[in-house]
């Protein structure tokens, strides 16, 4: 009788748990109204943000007769206007310079804004607040101040008018924000790694090397980034240097130009305009994630 018993509990089928409660409907009811008003609004946003370089690459890819007029949505697709641009003459010297530009002057501000923010995130010096308060008065004071008088040393007495290099020589000798910033995460850093380096018989530049600087990384690609969306999208350097040389001339400089020779071709402007932002989107993108940890470290933490 217990055998049986047994036998026939174990084959009785589980029972199916019953339609939920008024209270589980409701809180369900309300997840699912949530997450729609949440999503709605990061759409809405993302569409205001993207709409524009939509806007501007179905633009890029009209004729030149459709460009003009008020249809959005191409009646042929003429992928030649980015060859036509990228062979205009002078395009390609626009683009090595502003490489020249961006790459060699990002690596000089990270290659001297790293040992002064090293010294003064963890050297005790006489003088130290006063260098550090030096550096926030450099961040506060706007370029236009000493555009003049810079202008009259690097074109004047140097006589390097005309060309990049009074844009690029001042970053080898660091940069008031590159330095902050730096120095915010540097502090982050537990003083004990230091005196164990030291201990083991580094010196103060080989526990930079060797220690603080793999440490450092998320604020090196945060600084490296900040400097070198700056040089690719300067427009004013430029054109205080290198204006009267179309030789020198950076992708920002040589847009406007470019925009004012074919001012009634708009597909021929917004294809430029999209092979000139292009590099620094995809640079943004692979390099986000060490981006937004750098900024977020140096901001938070310090």
């Amino acid at each position: 009788m217990t055998l049986s018993s047994t036998l026939t509990g174990a084959s009785a089928p589980a029972r199916r748990p019953g339609p939920p409660t008024g209270a589980a409907r409701t809180a369900r009811r309300r997840a699912v109204l949530n997450w729609v008003a949440v999503h709605a609004l990061a759409i809405a946003a993302a569409l205001f943000f993207l709409l524009p370089f939509v806007f501007a690459f179905l633009t890029s890819v009209m004729d030149d007769s459709q460009a003009l007029t008020t249809d959005y949505w191409p009646t042929s697709w003429e992928w030649g206007n980015y060859t036509r641009v990228w062979r205009t003459p002078g395009f390609l010297t626009w683009w090595r310079n502003t490489l020249l530009y961006a790459g060699l002057g990002t690596v000089l501000t990270v290659v001297s804004s790293l040992p002064v923010a090293y010294a003064l995130a963890k050297f005790r010096f006489r003088g130290r607040n006063l260098a550090l308060m030096a550096v926030i008065a450099m961040m506060m004071l706007p370029p236009q101040v000493t555009v003049i008088p810079m202008y009259l040393f690097w074109a004047k007495q140097l006589h390097l008018g005309g060309s990049l290099w009074p844009l690029i020589i001042p970053m080898a000798f660091g940069d008031a924000f590159s330095i902050f910033l730096l120095r915010q995460f540097l502090l982050t850093i537990p003083k004990e790694y230091l005196e164990a380096a030291r201990i083991d018989g580094c010196g103060d530049l080989r526990t930079l090397l060797r220690v603080v600087l793999p440490m450092a990384k998320p604020a090196i690609a945060a600084v490296a980034l900040f400097q070198f969306f700056y040089c690719w999208n300067d427009y004013f350097g430029p054109q205080i240097y290198a204006s009267n040389e179309p030789g020198a001339w950076t992708l920002s400089y040589g847009l406007e130009s470019f925009k004012g020779a074919h001012h009634t071709n708009w597909n021929l402007t917004m294809a430029a305009t999209l092979l000139v932002m292009a590099p620094v989107i995809v640079l943004f993108f692979f390099a986000q994630k060490a981006f937004i940890e750098g900024v977020t470290l140096t901001g938070v933490k310090g």
